[in-house]
């Protein structure tokens, strides 16, 4: 069994139609679910508590809404201060090394505007090479993101719980094993591993 943590960083919490609700279904036997803005407030990150969770964990995860085609700020803030050289990158920095690591995102925008050719002019992947070329560094495996796009209004188009659904098959297949690791990698998104893949094990 895989031990899997959960980052979750979103700062307006009370108008969360989305975020909130899929935060929430992530609790289950397996997943280590921490709320980076309930446990960081005044943004005083305690690393060395952090850098232990990562020791501890088997997957990392990156739970956010896209914020003008990034984290948001204490997730960024996060990684500056707990990857530290000498333990998560450099010659003596291997902790992380043989994670699996992701992001599970929402994007206010509809997923076609998210194409060289459309609104936002950069595909999802392209706009989360940053944190790709992060695991990269550490030496973690990276796996396409979950994604939401049209998030805004996925709770009145009545496709918020078929994506939490989807999300807590992921989060039980991540957890048992059963997730062909290498297969996915060469999704578009990690919402297609059970449909492209037919749910294979690894």
């Amino acid at each position: 069994m895989a031990k899997v943590l959960l980052l979750f960083a979103h700062p307006s919490q009370g108008r969360s139609e989305v975020n909130v609700p899929l935060y929430q279904s992530s609790e289950m036997p397996g997943v280590t679910c921490i709320d980076l803005y309930a446990e960081y407030p005044d943004f005083r990150i305690n690393i060395d508590r952090e850098q232990q969770r990562l020791l501890e964990h088997d997957v990392v995860i990156f739970m956010f809404p896209l914020y003008w085609y990034s984290t948001p700020s204490l997730l960024k803030e996060w990684q500056d201060l707990v990857l530290e050289y000498g333990f998560a990158y450099g010659k003596e920095g291997k902790a992380l090394e043989g994670k699996h690591f992701f992001c599970a995102i929402t994007a206010g925008g509809a997923e076609v505007a998210y194409q060289t050719d459309g609104y936002n002019h950069f595909t999802i992947l392209q706009l989360l090479q940053p944190l790709e070329q992060t695991a990269y560094l550490t030496k973690m495996n990276y796996l396409p993101p979950f994604a939401l796009f049209s998030s805004r209004t996925a709770k009145e188009d009545g496709r918020l719980q078929q994506h939490i659904s989807e999300w807590q098959m992921l989060l039980k297949a991540l957890v048992e094993e059963t997730l062909d690791i290498q297969a996915c990698q060469s999704l578009a998104k990690l919402n297609d591993w059970n449909r492209d893949l037919g749910g294979a094990s690894s």
